[in-house]
């Protein structure tokens, strides 16, 4: 299965901006489950310098730096993957229990328990809680499969959590998300990787984009997609594992997976500083996500 992504962001700025300086995760990284096979970023005004490199969490960040008078700001990434077909029919129900993998995480040296262990500790936007701890003890029962009960977080999240993209901003603590049970996907994956860090486990936070399928007899609306994010979860020998909360599902072929970091500060689509721009400036973001083969 083949996806051709197009990303568009574009600033406008009440006044000129005369230097700026910018990292961009908008390159799809290859995993297991993927591979990206093309890509390109497009940048207007033209850079003085730019260049791409992987960064300690082997995403790819694409640097650039404008020294020219401007006061619009257009990156546009356009980049081919190829995803694996292969349906998700592994039973949730067998595999080391929640009490084996919290042993497994705290005793074992394996060199992937000890990177594994990095994504259990707090990070920028993640803090562990006692209460968020409290709020998942029946799901993560000692004896329970450990990725049945991650599945349980998913669905128990999907069915108390209310999609609502006006009530978070990027900066809206897990806690509050937590009391209002509001918010949206980057805001669920934040939610449950607290739990699972709260509980022990360790958890990291995903980006990337997700392929929304049109109701029966109509075309795929071109625009429709937005950049989506989700979490994955480790279990000793056996692994990471992708689940979706907002969608109440595992990762599939349609889940383009562009960075994977502590929480979404670590992949932030763009950041970076500009000198000027006036008081005020617009932001407009796009993604396209085509299937081409």
């Amino acid at each position: 299965m083949k996806f051709r992504i197009t990303h568009t962001t574009e600033y406008q700025y009440t006044a000129d901006v005369g230097r700026c300086y910018n990292h961009a995760h908008v390159i799809p990284r290859d995993v297991d489950r993927q591979r990206c096979l093309k890509s390109k970023v497009n940048i207007t005004p033209r850079p003085a310098f730019s260049d791409k490199r992987q960064d300690y969490f082997g995403n790819w960040v694409y640097h650039f730096a404008i020294q020219d008078d401007h006061k619009a700001l257009s990156i546009t990434a356009e980049s081919e993957v190829e995803m694996e077909e292969k349906p998700n029919v592994m039973s949730l129900d067998f595999g080391l229990t929640c009490r084996d993998v919290l042993e497994k995480l705290k005793s074992e040296k394996h060199s992937e328990i000890l990177l594994a262990r990095e994504f259990v500790l707090e990070s920028p936007m993640i803090r562990a809680h006692d209460e968020l701890r409290n709020y998942v003890t029946n799901i993560f029962a000692d004896d329970r499969p450990f990725l049945s009960a991650v599945k349980g977080l998913t669905e128990k999240i999907y069915k108390e959590f209310s999609y609502d993209p006006g009530f978070t901003t990027i900066a809206t603590p897990v806690m509050e998300v937590y009391e209002h049970k509001r918010g949206v996907c980057q805001d669920f994956a934040h939610f449950a990787i607290a739990c699972l860090r709260s509980a022990g486990f360790a958890a990291k936070y995903v980006s990337g984009y997700l392929e929304t399928l049109p109701p029966p007899g109509q075309e795929k609306l071109v625009g429709a997609d937005a950049t989506h994010a989700w979490f994955s979860v480790f279990s000793p020998g056996e692994g990471w594992y992708e689940f979706d909360p907002t969608n109440n599902q595992m990762a599939s072929y349609q889940h383009i997976v562009t960075a994977e970091g502590r929480d979404f500060s670590d992949v932030t689509p763009l950041a970076g500083v500009i000198f000027g721009g006036g008081e005020s400036h617009s932001l407009d973001v796009g993604v396209t996500v085509e299937r081409i083969g």
